[in-house]
């Protein structure tokens, strides 16, 4: 009997955009490019600011495993195309995309200022056509592969955050449709939706310990997730592990949405 005891990464090379943080903090992104560099990986770490890169390969390469740092504004087709040709130059191969750069918005559709709601849908579903379109035919030459899109759980359940809700909506519509149209070609794709988590994105902005405390007392678990959370779900989606799984949404929330609105104060 065969009993799959690795994840499989080893000898595959991925890209993780957003693989950056502030100073040593642990991000989605620099979670998941750190798991995945631990699992046998060698990853590209895709940042728009390339020392936010650089320190997340220090970190990784620090521990033993392999990265390297690259620069690229995934909103522009050319730096999206060029972090592709930079993991084949580099590796001769691509087998991991993970799709993590995205950024927040408050307010309806009355309060949204348009080219907001633009900038917003630009980065946080452009970006990820224009990065899955560049690594997907690069995929196909290798035998297939994985592509992680993050999308939120604002995009299941909305709570005053219009234009970002609908753009997290729209990465999942994208991971289905993409499933469909590259199944056959041995690319999976899929969503992992995560809650309240604390990173550097969040406490760069100066949360209060009250406001930290509401967002986690929303899981019914009772505990606050962090970057690791998410990473350990990207690495599940990219792993052998996750081989008869595509086109699913993950949501990693401690049983946020389980809750009622009246209890939900993810903000």
């Amino acid at each position: 009997m065969d009993i799959p005891m690795t994840d499989g990464l080893d000898g595959k090379v991925a890209i993780v955009t957003g693989a950056g943080a502030r100073e040593d903090g642990i991000g989605n992104g620099r979670a998941a490019a750190i798991l995945l560099a631990a699992s046998g990986a060698s990853v590209l770490c895709v940042d728009r600011d390339i020392e936010l890169a650089q320190r997340t390969v220090a970190m990784i390469e620090s521990s033993g495993f392999t990265a390297r740092a690259h620069a690229a504004d995934v909103t522009q087709a050319r730096d999206c195309e060029g972090m592709v040709e930079a993991a084949l130059s580099t590796w001769e191969r691509l087998d991991v995309l993970d799709n993590n750069v995205g950024i927040g918005s408050r307010g309806s559709v009355v309060d949204e200022d348009y080219d907001r709601w633009r900038h917003v849908m630009e980065v946080n579903v452009d970006s990820m056509f224009l990065a899955s379109k560049a690594a997907i035919p690069a995929m196909i030459e290798t035998g297939g592969g994985a592509i992680i899109n993050v999308s939120s759980i604002s995009a299941i359940r909305p709570r005053g955050l219009t234009t970002y809700s609908t753009s997290k909506a729209a990465v999942i519509g994208l991971t289905k449709a993409m499933a469909v149209d590259h199944g056959g070609e041995g690319i999976r794709v899929n969503c992992v939706a995560p809650g309240p988590v604390y990173t550097p994105m969040v406490y760069g902005r100066g949360m209060s310990d009250a406001a930290r405390a509401r967002r986690t007392s929303a899981s019914v678990l009772g505990i606050e997730g962090t970057g690791w959370d998410i990473g350990h779900a990207v690495r599940f989606l990219a792993s052998e592990h996750a081989r008869y799984v595509t086109g699913q949404v993950l949501i990693v929330d401690g049983g946020t949405t389980l809750r009622g609105p009246e209890r939900d104060s993810t903000g």
